[in-house]
């Protein structure tokens, strides 16, 4: 188990790769609702899933049907450029596309065509039933489609319902691999994005893990922080400005080596003493050439931003198990082992009664507790005789016969000894 300053280390790191991390994504935001990437890699995975990448059939008339036209703004435009990535722009395309209102806009077109201007769109236009989708299914013009449309409706025992949700549920799935699509493509520019922002804040998690470690004042404040962050879920829920303002003002907040402002160039080979700026603001340490200075802030700035690319939800949810973990911990320096009874002496375990000046003690077979015991100046003739024995301790001793004080100058005869009580008859 690492001790409570490794573990409090491995907080305050944790907390900042979270804290740069809602940065990174803030600014990732910023570049999506300029380029809608998200619009073209969805506008891309339904040429795909219609089976018409080219976008002159299927899939340009969903996008131009009245259900799905009205989430964009003018004219459909399809992209001409089928590479995708994060940059990649969606122009006025929508970013979302509800599954139900795809999968009824699907089966209109099935039912009665295209053409929104003509007897389709007037009071005596058809019911939208089963029946007339599989009797105009042919409108579709592409055979894939039109597969996926037959199996909906001759699993749909006969229930409008229940064939929109199979043709929902087919578009879900395909959607579930643009998402996949999506979200690596955005973690290639969260590095991007995480590698400027560490070397442009000098964030080198190197420096700032051995800073931690060093200092306890400042790793207490930073553990502080971490635990209120950690019972606050909304810092993932607030809106692009207002994260961005909050993590940026709660790193700037703590004392760590973080920026440029303390920053001292040197000969990466140069052996003298240098103030090091990528541990202690301020102390004055021996240079270590090329690693200190070169390769070490190389190494933990990617380390940042290989830590941006896994998102703050990920940082959020580690920090908070990393609490529980804390929680379970008992320092020892606040909680000091105590010792065992056993380990003890065994003067320590006497009776609590003080022995009186002139007296000796005597151990007791039966208990173990040494009972005090007044030694007597005078002769042995003139000492009293068994009756002055001691308060009994065991409270059995009259039954096995403990209670007789052997006289070493004399045997004792068979007479003598005590009719013995209990046994088997």
């Amino acid at each position: 188990m690492f001790g409570s300053k490794i573990l409090e280390v491995a907080i305050g790191v944790i907390f900042v790769f979270l804290l740069v991390s809602l940065i990174c994504s803030a600014i990732r935001e910023g570049i999506e609702s300029w380029v809608k990437a998200r619009a073209a890699f969805l506008e891309q995975g339904i040429r795909e899933l219609l089976h018409d990448k080219s976008a002159v059939g299927i899939a340009r008339s969903v996008y131009t049907h009245p259900l799905i036209y009205g989430l964009y703004l003018d004219e459909y435009r399809p992209r001409v450029d089928a590479r995708l990535n994060a940059l990649s722009p969606g122009g006025n395309l929508p970013s979302y596309i509800p599954s139900r209102s795809f999968a009824l806009a699907l089966m209109d077109i099935a039912a009665r065509g295209t053409d929104s201007r003509g007897e389709a769109s007037s009071p005596y236009a058809p019911e939208l039933t089963l029946a007339l989708v599989r009797e105009n299914v042919l409108n579709i013009e592409n055979g894939a489609v039109q597969r996926v449309l037959l199996g909906a409706i001759d699993t749909a025992g006969g229930s409008m319902e229940r064939a929109v949700a199979t043709v929902a549920e087919w578009f879900d799935s395909g959607m579930d691999r643009v998402s996949g699509a999506y979200k690596r493509a955005t973690q290639k520019i969260l590095l991007a994005i995480g590698l400027a922002v560490a070397v442009g804040m000098n964030v080198n998690t190197i420096a700032i893990a051995r800073f931690l470690y060093r200092h306890d004042a400042e790793r207490a404040v930073l553990v502080a922080a971490a635990e209120a962050a950690a019972r606050d879920s909304s810092i993932l829920q607030s809106d692009r400005a207002t994260r961005y303002a909050s993590a940026r003002a709660a790193l700037d907040s703590l004392e760590l080596p973080i920026g440029w402002d303390n920053v001292v160039l040197v000969r990466p080979w140069s052996t003298r003493q240098v103030a090091n700026a990528f541990g202690a603001p301020g102390t004055v340490v021996e240079g270590r050439g090329l690693w200190l200075h070169v390769f070490e802030p190389l190494v933990g700035w990617l380390v940042t931003a290989l830590a941006v690319m896994l998102g703050a939800p990920f940082w959020f949810d580690v920090l908070n198990k990393v609490m529980v973990v804390r929680s379970t911990v008992k320092p020892h320096e606040k909680s000091p082992e105590e010792a065992s009874e056993d380990r003890q002496p065994a003067k320590a375990r006497t009776d609590s009664a003080v022995t009186p000046p002139g007296a000796t003690v005597r151990a007791d077979e039966t208990s173990g507790i040494a009972a005090p015991r007044t030694v007597s100046s005078q002769p042995p003739s003139a000492r009293p005789g068994p009756a002055a024995h001691p308060p009994a301790l065991d409270p059995d001793i009259a039954v096995d016969g403990c209670d007789v004080e052997a006289d070493i100058r004399a045997l004792t005869s068979d007479e003598d000894l005590p009719t013995a009580q209990g046994g088997i008859a």
